[in-house]
């Protein structure tokens, strides 16, 4: 049994930072609040009778994913052994097991799980936090690719695409599509509802990363109609279907190209550069002048033999360090290339690795555990584990973003696996009533001026 109980303790004024009030609604329980309403939105499909709620099966789900949990056994443990804050702190009435988890969270569609990623994101908007993220002419950048979460040659389910490999074995998989909007010089991320790739509705084949980016950016459109966006994608992007697809869409775009895929594209760049129609132009960088940068771009040429009447701009560039290596990258657009913003397009084609190296590699390496099986199930499962997860991810880059106390608390443990690691010491050790009050006692102790003692046993 925990041996304090502690909670927020009101303060007359705003004398020390241990004092200061968190922003209303972009703090850890606000947002905690805000996705239980949707959550709650959900239709159940259950008999009237069910003891546990689908909202609280969601939000336990959630709070497995916020607490950064290893499994779902750790989670029940805990829910055994200490439930106080799991009803504290996510509203929580009944706990599931872990096997009530599962049975009740596989049947659910996935799409009935984007609203609480817009309640985060309106949240942001409304704050003005997210103008942070605005780059090029007041566009966002829009990160995205593919990646897998789970494969096995042995364990699957109805949800798996299945390859064969040249011995005969069978290999089971799951991938999405995601995207997080990305800016150069910020290490924060916002990630978005990803797109699960799995066989189509009477198809048995499997799905793909294209046919996947289509319906993702479909959906995305018709939820942010008039978000000013700019698509960052790598060379696979680089097709004519897909940019037809994102005119459509009114989405501009920076997409990755290799000589060897667009061999049309990059001889009438260097036709151009012969002619001198083409722009060339190199510098030392500002920051580190042991670094230079070597541009040649020219705008408006087709993108191969097939579509002539598909124009894009084309930029190839080439950094050399203070070691002499040179790393070379090329990109087509349908921004007009000057040399006036040359510089600020190169930054933004080179932000793609964001969703690799912030969103991807944190969710794998940072105690999200984005490709631990927490449950594969019979329809949905494994798909409504990774959405949670990636909901959870959302909240924490939110908070990275616009809650000065999670910040406080991330510096004084000085890196995010430790901050997981403070959180979820405490919540052990502890009964509180909020986030708030756990990173308020990471930030400056438990014995500061906005917290209370209440109880010992």
């Amino acid at each position: 049994m925990k041996s304090k109980k502690y909670y927020l303790a009101s303060v007359s004024g705003l004398a020390t930072t241990a004092e200061r009030k968190v922003r209303k609604h972009l703090n850890a329980d606000c947002l905690f609040a805000a996705i239980q309403k949707d959550f709650r939105q959900i239709p159940d499909s259950r008999g009237a009778n069910c003891t546990i709620s689908l909202d609280d099966a969601l939000m336990s789900g959630l709070a497995v994913f916020q607490l950064k949990h290893p499994s779902l056994l750790a989670f029940d443990k805990q829910r055994q052994k200490e439930p106080q804050n799991l009803h504290s702190m996510f509203g929580i009435t009944n706990i599931p097991c872990d096997s009530q988890m599962r049975t009740i969270l596989d049947p659910l569609s996935l799409s009935s799980l984007r609203a609480p990623f817009r309640s985060v994101f309106r949240h942001l908007q409304r704050g003005k936090d997210f103008e942070k993220m605005a780059y090029i002419d007041g566009h966002y950048l829009l990160s995205g690719d593919g990646t897998g979460f789970y494969s096995s040659g042995k364990v699957s389910s109805p949800y798996c695409m299945s390859k064969k490999s040249r011995n005969g074995q069978t290999l089971y998989y799951q991938q999405m599509y995601a995207a997080s909007f990305v800016r150069p010089d910020c290490k924060v991320v916002i990630p978005v509802f990803p797109e699960m790739m799995t066989k189509q509705d009477g198809t048995s084949k499997n799905d793909c990363e294209r046919n996947a980016a289509q319906r993702f950016y479909t959906r995305f459109r018709n939820e942010h109609p008039h978000l000013k966006v700019i698509v960052v994608e790598d060379a696979l992007a680089s097709n004519a279907p897909h940019i037809r697809d994102l005119q459509k869409l009114n989405l501009r775009y920076i997409l990755g190209a290799k000589p060897g895929d667009h061999t049309a594209l990059f001889a009438a760049l260097a036709q151009a550069v012969k002619e001198e129609r083409a722009v060339q132009m190199s510098f030392v960088d500002p920051e580190n002048r042991k670094i230079g940068h070597f541009f040649k771009f020219v705008n408006q040429v087709p993108l191969n033999k097939s579509n002539p009447d598909l124009l894009v701009n084309v930029l190839d560039y080439s950094q050399i360090d203070e070691n002499e290596k040179i790393t070379t990258f090329s990109w087509v657009t349908d921004i007009a290339i000057t040399k006036e913003n040359v510089f600020n397009l190169m930054r933004a084609g080179r932000a793609r690795w964001k969703v690799e190296n912030e969103t991807f590699n944190t969710l794998k390496n940072q105690d999200y555990n984005l490709g631990h099986n927490y449950g594969l199930g019979k329809k949905n499962l494994s798909g409504v584990f990774t959405i949670l997860m990636m909901l959870a991810f959302l909240i924490d880059q939110a908070q990275q973003l616009s809650c000065w106390l999670f910040q406080e608390a991330l510096a004084k443990e000085e890196s995010k696996r430790s901050l997981w690691e403070a959180i979820r010491a405490f919540f052990r050790n502890y009964q509180v009533d909020s986030m708030e009050t756990i990173l308020r006692a990471i930030a400056h102790g438990i014995d500061g001026p906005a917290l209370k003692e209440v109880c010992r046993t």
